[in-house]
């Protein structure tokens, strides 16, 4: 069982990009693994590696030195559409990433995610931009996502408030 989400402080893992389908997050071939500490190089994969199993030389995110160990993913709309296998927040969770936020999530990875521990967090479009924003000017902001507030805080104070 996934250690329960409660409260996480970490900058940001930009991938802006609507429409991100679990077969993107995590490819089919995957799905006979069953050990999920094993998926973490599963993530992304196919934006990651090169059919030899080597880092492309235009790095994907997930593979600059200053994404290690970061825990939260802004993702641009529509994340984790496509079929529905539980493996996409095996691999998100394998990695480390404990939340995605985005405005907007197909319900079955929603609804994968949760009984994963992995917070699937709900923005408004003007708040994304907001965060967007942000993650673009300072990089390494770091943002607090507590459950039990369902918030988001900002390093300027701000607060972005959010349904589960």
């Amino acid at each position: 069982m996934p250690e329960p989400f409660v409260r996480t402080t970490s900058a940001a893992i930009p991938i802006l990009r609507s429409n991100v389908d679990t077969d993107q997050i995590c490819p089919a071939r995957f799905l006979k693994i069953t050990d999920k500490a094993g998926l973490a190089d599963a993530l992304f994969c196919d934006w990651r590696f090169n059919a030899d199993g080597s880092v492309r030389s235009s790095r994907f995110i997930l593979d600059e030195p200053e994404m290690a160990g970061r825990e939260i993913i802004l993702a641009g709309d529509n994340f984790g559409c496509g079929s529905s296998r539980e493996h996409a927040p095996w691999a998100l969770r394998a990695w480390g990433i404990r939340a995605v936020v985005s405005t907007s999530f197909a319900d079955i990875f929603r609804s994968n995610a949760l009984k994963n521990a992995l917070l699937p967090i709900v923005v408004t479009p003007e708040q994304h931009e907001a965060l967007a924003g942000l993650v673009r000017a300072q990089p390494d902001a770091a943002l607090t996502i507590d459950l039990e507030a369902q918030a988001i805080a900002l390093p300027d104070g701000r607060t972005f408030g959010f349904e589960i």
